[in-house]
């Protein structure tokens, strides 16, 4: 199975309508997660009108019961460390107020937890069942584009969070609305640091002891946080080469400080709890001059407008479409995919629906089918849209994503998760795979017929060399596993 898996793809058996086969499994399995029994068929007539109407109607969201929103998370956990405060304020020895320390410690990961799990589970569960698939990839990308990760832990109860409430509602919106969304939530200014950036001539700078202030990160010195502001250029807008200096990267820190969360005790205490607050007492006044522009002292909104004119910028425009086109279409993107999708990004002044409209129209889209591998998380999504299978409930639902290297909401840098098979193919990772197909195989293969499914998920992109294979396979359960550990069901 590992020698088939490395074996070129072969053409496939159907030359007659190819292209129509072809075209439809590139609707489900690169622009969507995954084709189910019955998609494929349902794409055939027309994958690029069935891609293009997955973006009518409103935005993707979750709303399962149970799942908690940002607010209701940050006051929970501030009011867990308020308990700690009272804690060790009461003990009555040194040795009891470290076992309060103690157990106030382990409290925080047991309130934070759950909350993950149930987030992560709901979005796999909206990714296996979806009907607009595109969309949920959409969602996934922007995502990733935006990463935040559970690896640190102010984050672990809030990531979902983020995805549901800054990333989904936005996705069919403009690119302003959803860098603004995504800037302005507690997670991101979290998991970077700015709701800790106090400028040295705020006001209250001058108020301040030497270990600094905030409810969030006590014992902090006061000063600059430049994380945000650095990761919104390189990563987030303009990109690598966007051509910003250190110079812009500190002014916009600048810009930016004062973005902060709502809540706390006493003077520290300002807007509402758990949600974005501008602290106008920590902002760095004075007009900046940021990437060749001038932007006059205007608290909040000389934030806002710096981002604005990001949003709008050549630069990002170009960091954008090459991100889309790297994702969708192949991992050296084509220059002129890029420069088309580039220029509706700025002629639409970032109006996404119809960047992905121009993203569907490219040509070079439909050009070479399995041109891209998939990461782990296409092939959990894909395995389970393809056999039809159940979520199951809690961490079992989430354990094929770690065991296969890409754990829900937690990518190794605010970078995200890589996006080029040369970071997913390797043997030790191929092996993982195998194994995972392998288990499904004997568990299912008396259930589900290999050569039916193979066609029902692969439709023209089927090779002969494979469909040969589990047709002569010892048994159901060898039948299936050579489907999911086959090439063309790796790539997409």
């Amino acid at each position: 199975m590992n020698q088939l898996a490395s074996q070129p793809i072969g053409k496939p058996r159907v030359v007659a309508v190819m292209a129509d086969t072809n075209a439809a499994a590139i609707a489900a399995n690169r622009f969507g997660l995954g084709a189910r029994p019955g998609d494929l068929d349902h794409l055939a007539g027309d994958p690029r009108g069935a891609l293009r109407g997955q973006l009518l109607g409103s935005a993707p969201l979750l709303a399962d019961a149970g799942l908690l929103d940002t607010a209701t998370v940050l006051e929970r956990v501030a009011e867990l460390r308020l308990e700690r405060k009272e804690q060790k304020r009461e003990a009555a020895s040194e040795a009891t107020n470290e076992a309060a320390a103690q157990a106030a410690v382990q409290k925080l990961p047991a309130l934070l937890r759950p909350i993950y799990v149930d987030d992560a589970v709901a979005r796999v569960r909206s990714g296996v069942a979806t009907d607009r698939p595109f969309l949920e990839r959409l969602v996934h990308f922007w995502s990733n584009h935006f990463a935040v990760s559970v690896d640190k832990q102010a984050v672990l109860g809030i990531a979902g969070a983020f995805e549901r409430e800054a990333i989904r509602p936005h996705v069919l919106g403009s690119f302003q609305e959803l860098l603004l969304a995504v800037e302005q939530h507690p997670a991101m200014l979290l998991y970077l640091d700015n709701a800790q950036s106090v400028g040295p001539n705020s006001d209250a700078a001058r108020k301040l002891s030497r270990h600094g202030f905030w409810v969030h990160a006590p014992q902090r010195k006061v000063g600059i946080n430049e994380n945000l502001a650095r990761e919104i250029l390189e990563l987030h807008t303009l990109g690598v080469n966007g051509g910003y200096s250190q110079a812009d990267v500190t002014e916009f820190a600048k810009v930016i400080t004062g973005w902060s969360i709502g809540g706390g005790q006493g003077r520290q205490r300002g807007g509402d709890p758990g949600r974005f607050y501008f602290r106008e007492a920590l902002h760095e006044p004075g007009r900046r001059r940021m990437l060749g522009r001038e932007y006059p002292e205007s608290g909040y909104a000389q934030g806002v407008a710096a981002l604005r004119d990001l949003a709008a910028s050549r630069a990002t425009a170009l960091h954008i479409a090459t991100k889309l086109c790297r994702h969708f279409i192949a991992d050296e993107p084509p220059p002129a995919a890029v420069d088309r999708i580039s220029s509706v990004f700025l002629a639409s002044s970032g109006d996404l629906p119809s960047v992905y409209r121009a993203l569907i129209d490219a040509p070079e889209a439909w050009s070479e089918p399995l041109a891209k591998y998939k990461t782990p998380s296409d092939y959990v999504y894909s395995t389970y849209r393809a056999l039809q299978l159940p979520v199951p409930e809690g961490q079992k639902a989430l354990a094929p994503f770690e065991l296969l290297g890409q754990r829900n909401f937690s990518p190794g840098s605010p970078a995200g998760w890589p996006d080029r098979a040369a970071d997913w193919d390797g043997s030790a990772s191929l092996l993982k795979r195998i194994e995972w197909a392998d288990q499904l195989g004997q568990r299912m293969g008396s259930h589900v017929a290999a050569a039916a499914r193979a066609a029902q998920s692969l439709g023209g992109t089927l090779s002969d060399r494979t469909r040969i294979a589990i047709n002569h396979a010892e048994s159901g359960a060898q039948g299936l596993t050579l489907l999911l550990a086959s090439p063309e069901f790796m790539r997409r």
